[in-house]
């Protein structure tokens, strides 16, 4: 079992990485092409092609990538190494916890919530900006809702409230219901990092991903998931948005 869960963050932890190396850190940004831009026709295509790129990003990974992908790895098994005694020891009032769930649900529904007005709004003022920006988040929360699907499946976490906080991995019938990694948190990072994208204040900037970090925080105060699951949920979402705003965002002009 420790050599399947080794394995498994191994595989969680490059994807930041990954999609980082894909997304052209190292490199200006080139002109996106007409076909790959984000428009509802494309969207489809899009995730498809997204998807494509995200899981055969080992293939492209530059070595700086492959440090932080190892880098990652270490931080993630140290901070899962604490999993238990920290649930065992912090957040056990349950009134806060339920306060904490209904946060978490309404701020990720925000960052839902959003991208749809962003669309809206462009799609009535014909303003492409906004509606690229919407479509952008929709296209990044998709993906980062697949890429955790699946990774909830093969972890089949238990969560904190199962077994006195032990969070076990690979428990038959826990399915969707894994702890780990942690959709709330995927959602709203890969949301929030096409929305902070388009922005050029950065206290805006800030704030959005404020309110990422607010959705990763209550799962925690919640109950609902383990420190490890929103650290990888959220990196996985921020590494996804970054990657759709980079191969996606066409210029307005």
């Amino acid at each position: 079992m420790v050599r399947k869960l080794c394995a498994l963050l191994l595989a969680v932890a490059c994807v930041p990485a990954c999609v980082r190396a894909q997304s052209g850190d190292n490199l200006p940004d080139a002109p996106v092409a007409a076909k790959d831009a984000a428009t509802i026709r494309n969207l489809p295509r899009n995730i498809l092609h997204d998807q494509r790129g995200i899981w055969t990003a080992p293939v492209h990974m530059s070595d700086r990538s492959a440090v932080m992908g190892l880098l990652f790895f270490a931080a993630a098994g140290a901070v899962g190494s604490q999993d238990t005694p920290f649930m065992r020891n912090h957040f056990t009032d349950l009134n806060t916890a339920k306060h904490a769930n209904t946060a978490s649900n309404g701020l990720a529904g925000l960052f839902v919530a959003v991208p749809v007005a962003y669309y809206g709004i462009g799609y009535m003022h014909h303003n492409s900006r906004y509606e690229q920006t919407g479509i952008m988040a929709g296209e990044a929360m998709v993906n980062s809702a697949a890429i955790v699907e699946l990774m909830k499946i093969a972890s089949r976490r238990e969560r904190p409230g199962v077994d006195n906080a032990q969070g076990k991995f690979f428990q038959p019938g826990t399915g969707f219901n894994s702890s780990f990694a942690s959709e709330h948190s995927a959602i709203a990072w890969s949301s929030a990092t096409v929305l902070a994208s388009s922005q050029k204040n950065r206290f805006v900037k800030l704030g959005i991903y404020g309110l990422a970090a607010g959705v990763s925080m209550s799962r925690v105060v919640g109950r609902d998931h383990f420190p490890s699951d929103v650290l990888v949920g959220s990196a996985v979402g921020w590494a996804i948005g970054r990657y759709v705003y980079r191969h996606h965002h066409l210029e307005e002009k």
